[in-house]
């Protein structure tokens, strides 16, 4: 399964499947990374892996639809089959032909602490604000509107009442580590089926296309 990763930061989702892929315990090839800035530090880790690097600013495009079309454009080019955000903090629209095949990892049991300006350290604060018990990780895939669509995987993560952001989101981060790489795994064993706007996880539908399954 090809797919492109679409990073805003420092890159350590991108590195942790770069280490997987790797050490052939994750069935994907990275054709493409694509960045939304020139100084994100993932794309240190994307060209050490020799995987090819495109940047795309929004400040080059007049809108979220040129910018989007920007993205995907590049997606096509390399024939990917999914598209994984991993840190990517930008709005695109996803146009018809990618619907369904694009996913994100939010560090949050969504729809809790998702939205706009939800990210990073900012959710993490919010939960211990918020004085949660539990939080966690959500795999989904993408639609129009932030941290909307639907879900497919989902890990809680304990919340300590010692709990700092950084404690809690290193805590987080180690959940991450398996969720997306799980996802992925589903995703192109062809498990994951998005029908009537919710997902179903079933046998892998290359093996069989019994209907029941």
């Amino acid at each position: 399964m090809k797919i492109a990763v679409l990073i805003s930061g420092g890159g350590r989702t991108l590195k942790n499947l770069l280490e997987l892929i790797a050490e052939d315990q994750l069935p994907v090839e990275i054709a493409l990374v694509i960045s939304s800035t020139a100084k994100a530090g993932g794309i240190a880790h994307a060209e050490a892996a020799g995987v090819p690097v495109s940047v795309v600013r929004r400040s080059d495009h007049a809108d979220d639809e040129l910018f989007g079309a920007a993205v995907f454009s590049r997606c096509r080019t390399e024939g990917v089959d999914f598209v994984a955000m991993a840190g990517w903090l930008k709005l695109i629209p996803v146009p018809d032909d990618f619907a369904g095949r694009v996913v994100n990892i939010h560090p949050s049991l969504l729809p809790a602490f998702g939205g706009p300006g939800m990210y990073g350290h900012r959710v993490h604060t919010a939960v211990i604000e918020r004085g949660c018990k539990v939080t966690g990780v959500t795999v989904h895939f993408v639609d129009n509107h932030y941290d909307a669509g639907p879900i497919i995987w989902q890990t809680p993560v304990p919340v300590f009442e010692d709990d700092t952001a950084d404690t809690l989101g290193a805590r987080v981060f180690e959940a991450e580590k398996e969720a997306y790489p799980h996802v992925l795994r589903l995703l192109a064993a062809g498990r994951v089926r998005l029908e009537s706007g919710r997902v179903r996880i079933g046998k892998s539908q290359r093996r069989s296309h019994s209907p029941d399954e």
